[in-house]
Parts: C-alpha cells; structure tokens; sequence
C-alpha cells in the first residue's frame, strides 16, 4: 500500500500580495457599485411597475443585495 502526500510550499511574495489585495479592492469596489446601481434603479420605479415585478420597496435592498453579492 502507497500513500502519497504532497504539499505546495510556494510562498507569496510581496508584490503577489499587494496584487491580491489589489484584485480584491476593486472586486468590492465592482460590488458595491453594482449594489447602488441596481437600489438606485429599482426605487425609480414606481409603485405600479415594483407590483408588477412582484417586489416591495421594502425588498429593494435585499434584491440589490443579491444581485451584487449573490445569495
């Protein structure tokens, strides 16, 4: 019987990290701007056409909330 472990032990260095910090700044930043994007245009709706779509201004932020950070 054989076992086989192996182990990556490549390490980040400091420029990896400030790319990685970098990816992930402007990944929240995409985020958040789609989150406003979508509460923005979903309160310019109004009341008739929100009924329509079967949403509640009460539910604007939960909805924008999934669309920009999934569930």
């Amino acid at each position: 019987m054989a076992y086989v472990n192996s182990t990556d032990l490549a390490r980040k260095g400091l420029a990896d990290r400030f790319t990685a910090l970098r990816d992930a700044v402007a990944t929240r930043i995409a985020q958040r701007r789609t989150y406003l994007r979508t509460v923005a245009e979903l309160n310019s709706l109004s009341d008739r056409d929100l009924t329509d779509l079967g949403i509640s201004r009460l539910g604007i932020p939960e909805i924008a909330h999934e669309a920009a950070y999934g569930k």
